[in-house]
């Protein structure tokens, strides 16, 4: 039997005391931002008015004396925090999935063309449909799925898909898809031009049980089948020749993949809009702390993207008072200047810099 050497071994435990640093922070991340963003806004409440209304709801002992506390939490509130968990997790592990089976720390949800598309399917439910219900999510989610559907089968060369092509192919999509996009603004009316351009900045605002629930089904099922991958993205990692050797479809998996990423976004970006960054800067954070290994990568990616998706949702609420600022400039505006900072260490670690 092979026996690791004491350099191995204090380098695995190493890494294992790496992972349960990271995931501790993390979720005491998650568990403090949950309680705070109970607590502010408009109508301020105690943890102890938090605490006791989950008390309420589990014993079911409501009294008109909490009324107003209960209402503000159940109805606004909690519904808009889990669905910024949600929407952060499907966009943090669909980075991961990208990064991972491109090879490439840049990769993001949007190079497929799943943001575009749905981007596009959502303004043309605003433009010739009524812009109520579910009619604006489920344009966009079906948008979505569409245009990755499609630049995949543009990208594939006979039973092969090439990752440049793929690339190339997203690019020019996205590049039709913003067209359509502008056409579209171009053709509504003031209210629905307006209506564009807000669900494009992105926003939590006016999340329901309801549309928790959509999201969490699908984008539940599209993670959970996420973190069986693991095993095969590193042995993808090692190159598509060694990944044939050892048994791996390449092109099965970055078929599945992708399939993955197309529906854990698009049911993200249905109810919440464009909010960039997170499935880019929060996966690339984890592999310059954790490694490349996908067994810690993908199920952190979820969880740091809850987090920071939550963190900047408690911001966009009260950065200015009695207004709700858009997700998606606030990510933007920390995303940007972070991932720049991340990408100079990359690039210093290679040696580049």
């Amino acid at each position: 039997m092979l026996q690791r050497s004491p350099h191995a071994r204090a380098r695995r435990h190493s890494g294992w005391r790496r992972r349960a640093v990271v995931t501790g922070v993390l979720l005491a991340g998650l568990v403090t931002t949950v309680l705070v963003s109970a607590q502010w806004g408009q109508f301020t409440t105690s943890t102890a008015d938090v605490l006791g209304s989950l008390e309420r709801a589990v014993t079911g002992n409501w009294g008109p004396e909490t009324q107003l506390v209960d209402a503000t939490l159940w109805n606004i509130r909690f519904p808009r925090i889990v669905l910024a968990c949600i929407v952060g997790a499907c966009l943090g592990i669909g980075g991961a999935l990208m990064q991972g089976v491109f090879g490439n720390p840049l990769a993001e949800p949007g190079v497929i063309g799943v943001t575009s598309g749905a981007a596009v399917g959502a303004c043309a439910a605003i433009v010739f449909g009524t812009g109520t219900g579910l009619q604006v999510p489920a344009a966009a989610f079906a948008g979505g799925l569409l245009v990755s559907a499609l630049v995949y089968a543009l990208s594939r060369s006979g039973r092969r898909s090439m990752v440049l092509t793929l690339v190339l192919t997203g690019i020019a999509i996205n590049a039709v898809a913003g067209a359509l996009i502008s056409f579209f603004t171009f053709l509504a009316d003031t209210t629905s031009r307006e209506t564009i351009i807000f669900w494009q900045m992105g926003s939590l605002n006016g999340a329901t049980w309801h549309a928790v629930a959509l999201t969490g089904s699908i984008g539940g099922v599209g993670v959970f089948c996420a973190l069986l991958l693991w095993r095969r993205l590193d042995v993808l990692a090692l190159g598509e020749s060694a990944a044939r050797h050892t048994g791996v479809h390449v092109e099965r998996l970055r078929g599945l993949v992708i399939v993955l990423v197309a529906l854990t976004s698009a049911a993200a970006v249905a109810f919440a809009g464009l909010i960039g960054f997170i499935g880019l800067v929060v996966p690339h954070a984890l592999r310059l702390v954790l490694g490349p290994s996908h067994a810690a990568l993908l199920p952190l990616s979820a969880l740091g993207g809850a987090v920071l998706l939550s963190v900047a949702d408690v911001v966009a609420r009260n950065v200015v008072p009695y207004a709700d600022l858009p997700i998606g400039i606030f990510t933007a505006l920390v995303g940007g200047p972070v991932f720049f900072v991340l990408l100079r260490t990359t690039l210093k670690r290679q040696g580049v810099l």
